[in-house]
């Protein structure tokens, strides 16, 4: 709670549409605004103030707690994996509401960003199975739930900015570079992160926040980010954009850096 509040008021905080009549009104919201909101960062349902919030402070409290008895040098697998499957599945089922939940109304938006989280999911599904496949010469149950998850976690900024096939495209990489992270980055780096929160909602989050802002813009079958003093979608810099979403990561990463610091 203590993490999540400042970062939600950072990055969602503004006082509403009907706040914006002219150019000098907006100065007024933008100037009472959350911080990271008044730098252009986008995050419609959460990838930054829930999911990379939890990765980094999940990374954190991996660092500081440290390694479980036996880590490294006997088998640790999961208890159950048919558990596993029902806690993804469930999850999957319930993410529609996440997602598709905060537009706050049944709308047209409301359905893109329902639709948008049943395309990611499913090809990060597929994606972390064949290469699960490829690398490891068997899949698992395990990598489909990982990689669920994983997809689930990446398209939670971009539901309601993204077009289906942006959706697609962010489902299909978001899987490797998590399968990356639990596989190899973790065990070089030797932290016991015990269900890979870092590494699936930290990463995977990381990811979506980036790729929300390419595939907001209207050229790859975003929504655009939308102007309401002209009261239509307004003029779409990628650049700017991803440089916003990039700074909100950053920010993010070094306030957690700077709690491990003072850490006793």
């Amino acid at each position: 709670t203590f993490a999540y509040l400042p970062m939600a008021h950072m990055v969602w905080y503004w006082d509403g549409p009907d706040a914006i009549t002219d150019a000098k009104s907006l100065e007024t919201v933008i100037g009472n605004a959350g911080w990271l909101w008044a730098k252009g960062a986008l995050d419609f349902a959460g990838g930054t103030v829930v999911h990379i919030n939890a990765g980094i402070a999940a990374l954190v409290a991996a660092l500081m707690v440290g390694k479980r008895i036996g880590y490294g040098k006997e088998a640790m697998p999961p208890h159950s994996l048919t558990l596993t499957m029902v806690g993804a599945s469930l999850l999957w089922v319930g993410w529609f509401g996440f997602n598709a939940g905060s537009n706050l109304e049944a709308t047209g938006l409301a359905a893109l960003a329902f639709v948008n989280t049943m395309l990611a999911t499913a090809a990060a599904t597929l994606s972390w199975v064949a290469f699960e496949w490829i690398l490891k010469s068997k899949p698992s149950m395990l990598g489909a739930a990982s990689g669920a998850v994983a997809g689930l976690v990446a398209i939670t900024p971009a539901c309601g900015f993204v077009g289906p096939m942006g959706a697609l495209i962010i489902g299909l990489g978001v899987s490797p570079l998590c399968l990356f992270f639990v596989s190899k980055v973790k065990h070089a780096f030797g932290y016991d992160d015990t269900l890979d929160v870092f590494g699936v909602h930290g990463v995977g989050g990381i990811f979506g926040a980036i790729m929300t802002g390419v595939f907001v813009s209207p050229a790859l079958g975003g929504t655009g980010v939308y102007d309401y003093v002209a009261n239509k979608v307004g003029e779409f810099d990628m650049h700017t954009q991803v440089v916003s979403q990039l700074w909100a990561k950053f920010k993010h990463f070094m306030d957690k850096k700077r709690a491990l610091k003072k850490r006793p």
